[in-house]
């Protein structure tokens, strides 16, 4: 069986920097025409100065014949200037402000510690139609970890929305049946990325035999119930929700420590996983416009006009990857794969 299908994007992708970035590049350059690039570096990317030099590190790591376009974004801190904004507004290179809370995840440390501070920068977003992009979690220890995406969806988003009524927002790596709900029953300016990670696995997987480091994400894996939610919101055909990888490389041994990093690194076979997903679903018929129309059509892009080929047929992935001078493990790692990408023009 063959799948033909306009090259898709990837709307949620780390690729880190320096070595790692020329290690891992091509995996997504391979089938994926445009992705939007996560700016949590060390030192962040916090101006437009330093989202074009980054872009420029990634165009020069890429195959010397590759179309792919990284589309950039600026990493809001307290700090964060209307100007900054005003000057996106006119760089088209860079396409978002992505919102982390502080201590969220992997290099959050620089984030956002109270909205209030970037109040007026959010009213300069809204003004110039910039999207919010958003890791959707509260950090305060009271909360149990895994009630994290629900708590910010009720005491920060709904507020942050109902302040901001233009703001366009994408609700970045959703785990929950709640933040499905919201995301439906919001406005068309609200939208949701869907990994394939989140899509293939409950919670059960971080424990299957053992602790599981490279299971280890965050938002974390959630129940049964909340990964059977995420799949139907997925082939619903609601151009609400969209293809975002968030596939994000990390060091074997900085998993594989006493304080393991969050992040499942699933570029190397990622359009190939929610190909299965779809396929278990009976909706091969939906991917399409999941992973190559909706994304687009939210941010006012146009559509790719080349096509990816995938075949059904297994393989093997390999147990690791080069990343620098270390190894990167990907999802699925020395295990069988059901798709292949055939072809990509």
């Amino acid at each position: 069986m063959q799948l033909t299908f306009t090259r898709p994007d990837d709307w949620h992708l780390h690729v880190r920097d320096g070595a790692g970035l020329q290690s891992v590049i091509s995996a997504t350059a391979r089938c994926f025409g445009r992705a939007i690039i996560m700016p949590n570096l060390k030192p962040p990317v916090v101006t437009i100065a330093d989202a074009l030099a980054y872009r420029e590190r990634i165009i020069a790591a890429l195959p010397a014949d590759s179309a792919f376009q990284p589309l950039m974004t600026l990493y809001l801190t307290d700090n964060t200037r209307i100007a900054d904004i005003e000057q996106l507004s006119q760089t088209p290179e860079v396409v978002a402000v992505k919102y982390y809370p502080a201590g969220a995840t992997t290099n959050s440390d620089a984030g956002v510690t109270d909205l209030r501070n970037v109040w007026g920068v959010l009213e300069a977003m809204q003004d110039a139609g910039i999207p919010l992009l958003i890791h959707g979690e509260v950090t305060a220890s009271s909360v149990d970890v895994f009630d994290r995406e629900y708590m910010f969806i009720r005491h920060i988003l709904d507020p942050l929305l109902e302040a901001f009524p233009t703001l366009k927002v994408v609700l970045e790596h959703i785990t929950t049946s709640e933040a499905v709900d919201f995301v439906r029953a919001g406005e068309d300016r609200l939208a949701a990325t869907i990994t394939a990670h989140h899509l293939l696995m409950n919670r059960n997987a971080l424990f299957t035999g053992g602790i599981r480091p490279h299971h280890y994400c965050l938002p974390v894996l959630k129940r049964e119930i909340h990964r059977e939610t995420l799949v139907d919101a997925a082939i619903s055909g609601s151009p609400r929700f969209f293809l975002g990888t968030d596939s994000a490389p990390h060091p074997r041994q900085a998993k594989e420590s006493a304080c393991g990093c969050a992040g499942m690194y699933s570029a190397p076979i990622a359009i190939e996983l929610y190909a299965e997903i779809f396929e278990q679903m009976n909706a091969l018929d939906k991917l399409e416009a999941f992973a190559s129309f909706y994304g687009p059509d939210f941010y006012g892009l146009p559509r790719n006009s080349e096509q990816i080929t995938l075949q059904k047929t297994d393989w093997t992935l390999p147990e690791s990857f080069n990343f620098g001078e270390d190894q990167v493990i990907p999802l699925r790692a020395g295990k069988t794969i059901h798709w292949q990408l055939e072809s990509a023009s």
